[in-house]
């Protein structure tokens, strides 16, 4: 045996594997936000729990345990983080209610393609399940697009694209209600097919001089 056959197991007893660093502070939130959407659109809430989540993070039980009482308070927070979930849509204000309204919906659209949207299709499938956190989802993702789209009807009426007895909180929550239908329906919606929600739905209820939709 010559020495450098000697050498070898020497050298990898100096020199171990490094061993796999476990995230910390806002690293570990967003691993262990990232990881909850994923695993709840690729299944199902019955079958979140923190032992999954934790193993595949990379993260301690028990920083999950201490965070949070139950996998729907993390799913909450993962919902509505900033960075990870679905952010806070700024009014696009572009003196247009068409293109104000396919905006927002397109936007909607496109994010409900991403990992937070798509972990939108259990919960809002298995509603009679889980009817609070569905409510509670309901009130913290889709009711702040409803209350925009609302804004942006007002803002029409007053320009006069906009029938004033036409703007109510009924047709706002139209658009948003319609594009996660179909995703829910088909799993995706094109931009034709929001264009179709503003152009047939939202444009001939709101537009001035129309039938009063409530007669």
């Amino acid at each position: 045996m010559n020495s450098s056959d000697e050498a070898a197991p020497g050298a990898d007893d100096r020199h171990p594997p490094p061993r796999a660093t476990r995230r910390r502070g806002t690293a570990l939130t967003r691993a262990i936000y990232l990881t909850t959407l994923e695993e709840l659109a690729d299944s199902s809430f019955e079958e979140l729990s923190f032992d999954k989540i934790a193993k595949k993070a990379g993260a301690g039980k028990a920083s999950l345990y201490r965070r949070w009482n139950t996998p729907a308070e993390l799913v909450l927070d993962a919902l509505t983080d900033p960075d990870c979930g679905f952010a806070a849509t700024p009014d696009p204000a572009t003196g247009s209610l068409r293109e104000d309204l396919l905006t927002l919906l397109n936007g909607f659209a496109r994010a409900l393609d991403q990992p937070h949207g798509r972990a939108l299709r259990p919960l809002m499938t298995q509603r009679g399940r889980h009817p609070r956190l569905y409510d509670e989802v309901f009130r913290r993702v889709v009711e702040p697009r409803q209350q925009l789209i609302l804004h942006v009807l007002r803002a029409a009426a007053d320009r006069g694209e906009a029938d004033p007895a036409a703007v109510t909180a009924r047709v706002a929550a139209l658009g948003p209600r319609l594009v996660i239908a179909e995703h829910i329906h088909t799993g995706a919606v094109p931009a034709a097919e929001t264009a179709a929600i503003v152009d047939e739905v939202i444009l001939r209820l709101t537009r001035p001089g129309s039938p009063d939709p409530s007669n």
